[in-house]
């Protein structure tokens, strides 16, 4: 960690100078077959994008809180890195009553209908997919962001905060707590690569499904659904995705 790695924005922005193109995210949905690689650099570009969608067409500013109603997904880890970006609180699991904007996954939708801000619909299909019909009354996030401007900028130079599990941590304390996991979990440069079947709806869920990974110079295999594979397949994965080390297998793996 460099001195000036004080927000995971930081985090993604030196990972993006050292080395753009290296594997950062594997995404898996075992319920729909999908999986979905992004670098470094395709990583940036969709937070990018994101970080300009919160800023412009929602109007977010420092210190607004976004709750985030969605599940372990290569989308949701973008959605935390774009709050960052803007200084936003991104709340994980947050109640929508309290929130300035809302996102949330198909399965959340009506508990969302109780934010009074601006509402987001991630369909969290394969490709990124749109909803064939959009939510009534939310923005669906597959038709807004591709027209986001692929960098950004902000003035902020402040601390972004994230709430997981009832726990609150500053943008320095998630650098800091991801830079501490980063050698346990046996993340300690390129070739270091994460299995994680952990939901992210604790800290270290988040932090072995994101941030441990982007503060150790690996790289992530993340697996939504994982418990739908058999101990023969997920040997396979393990094996052809070069995993180094695995967090959170389903009980009977």
């Amino acid at each position: 960690m460099n001195a000036t790695d004080r927000t995971p924005a930081d985090l993604l922005a030196a990972a993006l100078a050292a080395d753009p193109g290296r594997p950062l995210v594997t995404f898996y949905d075992d319920a729909t077959g999908e999986r979905v690689e992004l670098s470094v650099a395709t990583f940036a570009n969709w937070v990018a994008k994101t970080a300009n969608l919160l800023q412009g067409d929602l109007s977010v500013e420092p210190g607004d809180r976004v709750a985030l109603l969605l599940p372990a997904h290569w989308q949701t880890a973008v959605w935390l890195l774009a709050c960052a970006s803007v200084g936003a609180v991104a709340d994980m699991a947050g109640n929508p009553a309290a929130a300035d904007v809302v996102v949330s996954g198909p399965d959340t939708l009506e508990a969302a209908r109780a934010c009074r801000g601006e509402r987001v619909a991630l369909a969290l299909r394969p490709l990124g997919g749109r909803f064939p019909e959009p939510p009534q009354g939310f923005l669906d996030y597959a038709v807004e962001v591709p027209g986001q401007g692929d960098r950004f900028s902000s003035p902020y130079a402040g601390e972004s905060t994230l709430i997981v599990a009832g726990a609150e941590y500053s943008g320095a304390e998630v650098v800091e707590k991801a830079v501490a996991d980063a050698p346990a979990l046996d993340l300690t440069g390129p070739g270091s690569r994460l299995l994680s079947g952990l939901p992210y709806d604790t800290w270290e869920g988040l932090s072995a499904g994101l941030y441990a990974p982007l503060a150790g110079g690996g790289s992530v295999v993340l697996c939504r659904h994982l418990d739908r594979l058999d101990e023969e397949a997920l040997a396979r994965r393990i094996e052809s995705e070069k995993v180094t080390a695995v967090r959170g297998l389903p009980r009977s793996a």
